[in-house]
């Protein structure tokens, strides 16, 4: 994996590019995708650079929680009452196109099983 603190992630981190950030705290921060993948589609990022969820260590586990309760916060936040799907994509083979740990919010539809 390349190097997390030098990715489009990294960059909104920094304020360095713009995005639509709906969550801040000083663990992660959430904005919308831009290109959304249902009506809510939002990704949570931990601000610790964290490459992907299979270099996360046990030193993580506090980030960890606290990044699926931000999840929890944000979708509340955003009005997602009757559900919403969390992903995590890991690796070239789970669809990760950012090497920056991320979380995707999908939500205001019903979403299908298998996801793909």
């Amino acid at each position: 994996m390349s190097n997390p603190s030098d990715t489009i992630f990294s960059k909104i981190i920094r304020r360095e590019i713009p995005a639509d950030i709906v969550y801040e705290d000083n663990l992660a921060l959430a904005f919308r995708d831009i290109h959304p993948q249902a009506p809510v589609h939002i990704l949570v990022i931990p601000k610790e650079p964290i490459a992907c969820l299979a270099d996360a260590e046990s030193q993580n586990h506090a980030l960890m929680g606290h990044l699926l309760l931000t999840v929890k916060r944000v979708a509340e936040q955003v009005g997602l009452q009757n559900g919403y799907r969390v992903v995590i994509n890991n690796g070239q083979d789970g669809g990760q196109t950012v090497n920056h740990l991320h979380l995707h919010i999908l939500g205001g539809r019903a979403m299908q099983w298998p996801p793909g």
